[in-house]
């Protein structure tokens, strides 16, 4: 007889914790979410650490920190040296199942993965990396390749309906989803989700620049457009759940990989240390032992705490090669867990943030009060998040805040203490691991 909750991990790429109807846009349509919101745990200070795609993604895998497991850039492969969040499921006498993107294979990003380089997980219909959302590929375990039919986060869901329709046996499931959108390119939402949103309707931020204006409402248009998609999606998947009876016995989680500036301080995309790159939205369902009184848990939870809080929540052992932390004994007794900062960095800035780009290396740590942020050169960022939520006043290095700044900055460097990490020039980093990058210090890869 299954005792052990089913559980699925459902993440979106590049879906910023502010473009919510439950965390407040006034623009985006998210009603999906937004009930769910209503009878879930609420995370409201998930920080994506390290806020790019690939070093996220095998963190969530490993448990661990970036500087240990070396995946700091985009497009490297990761080795399967440590136990994987997928080897401790099957472990545990689970089956496993991926869908989507997967962007941790570093051969390519169109070409096949065999089954000795997936971590560990059993069924399998996944690409390595695309964004054509219209014209989108996968394999699952022969080289042939297959093409989603139309929008593929909606054919992926279907797909995720069936697996769990059809799952049968006495065995729980683990399945991740893993959505490409809303990362850009933001226009190619199927035209009914596209219609929904007139850029000169929207209400921008306020840390929007008024030179940027143009520019944020263009992108945010077919932002929120890709969002209310996969907020229908998400309506798709928890039906599902219940209609086949799996509502009752299944860990439900929403999240993303990290968010997007959309042009919040003049800036575009992700690696940055603003919070509309850092922070995303977590949702953790479970009726059994949260019930469906919607609450906000304000912890600093961070990348690599998903993994060991995951095993957690169903009962599995967590391997020792994890560092993150496991916050479900206190959730499970009904506390809010303890944990008042999380570490974010940019070790070797690349791609879009490149240093010609205005992209630099920095160490930084956000707590539930204040975001701070040091680059090669000294204190660079100071915020007081509750008091300036959109960061528009930078108090670092005036006298009436120094005392602020010196606690920040000594939490920041006990917590670079314990990880090891010097704060080294990412040239170093990039030399120490054997890394060879491109004139703007990105790992090239093949389509």
């Amino acid at each position: 007889m299954k005792t052990q909750p089913n559980m699925v991990f459902v993440f979106a790429d590049q879906w910023r914790a502010q473009a919510l109807g439950y965390a407040g846009d006034p623009n985006v349509k998210t009603p999906n979410l937004d009930r769910l919101a209503a009878r879930s745990l609420n995370f409201t200070n998930t920080v994506a650490g390290m806020p790019v795609c690939c070093p996220w993604r095998a963190s969530f895998i490993t448990g661990q920190y970036w500087l240990t497991h070396g995946h700091f850039m985009n497009d490297l492969h990761l080795p399967h040296r440590v136990p994987s969040i997928a080897d401790a499921f099957n472990a545990a006498g689970y089956d496993t199942a991926y869908i989507g993107k997967w962007h941790l294979d570093g051969h390519g990003r169109s070409s096949f993965i065999p089954r000795e380089r997936r971590q560990g997980f059993g069924f399998w219909k996944v690409l390595e990396c695309t964004h054509d959302y219209n014209n989108s590929h996968y394999y699952d375990d022969t080289p042939e390749r297959y093409t989603w039919d139309g929008y593929d986060a909606i054919a992926q869901t279907r797909e995720a309906q069936r697996y769990m329709r059809e799952h049968s046996g006495e065995k729980p499931f683990f399945l991740v989803l893993s959505w490409g959108p809303p990362h850009d390119p933001y226009h190619t939402a199927p035209e009914a989700y596209r219609d929904l949103y007139d850029p000169e309707t929207l209400e921008l931020p306020p840390n929007v620049p008024a030179d940027f204006e143009t520019t944020a409402r263009d992108v945010l248009s077919g932002y929120y457009a890709h969002c209310t998609a996969l907020d229908d999606c998400v309506g798709m998947l928890l039906e599902s759940l219940e209609e086949n009876g799996l509502a009752d016995n299944t860990i439900f989680i929403f999240t993303s990989d990290h968010g997007d500036m959309l042009g919040s301080h003049g800036q575009l995309k992700k690696q940055q240390p603003w919070e509309e790159s850092i922070m995303v939205p977590m949702l953790l369902h479970y009726p059994p032992a949260f019930g469906t009184e919607g609450r906000e848990i304000n912890t600093l939870i961070h990348t690599p705490d998903l993994m060991p809080t995951m095993l957690g929540l169903c009962g599995i052992d967590v391997p020792e090669t994890v560092e993150g932390r496991n916050f479900a004994p206190e959730l499970l007794r009904g506390e809010v867990p303890k944990s008042d900062a999380a570490l974010t960095m940019c070790p070797a800035p690349f791609g879009e943030w490149h240093r010609g780009n205005g992209g630099r290396e920095y160490r930084g740590v956000r707590t539930k009060q204040y975001c701070y942020v040091r680059d090669l050169n000294g204190p660079w960022l100071l915020f007081d998040i509750q008091q300036d939520p959109y960061q528009l006043d930078n108090l670092v290095n005036r006298p009436e805040t120094k005392d602020v700044q010196d606690r920040m900055d000594a939490l920041l460097q006990d917590m670079l203490n314990e990880r090891g990490d010097r704060f080294q020039h990412g040239d170093e980093l990039i030399a120490q691991w054997g890394y060879e990058v491109d004139e703007t210090g990105t790992i090239p890869y093949s389509p």
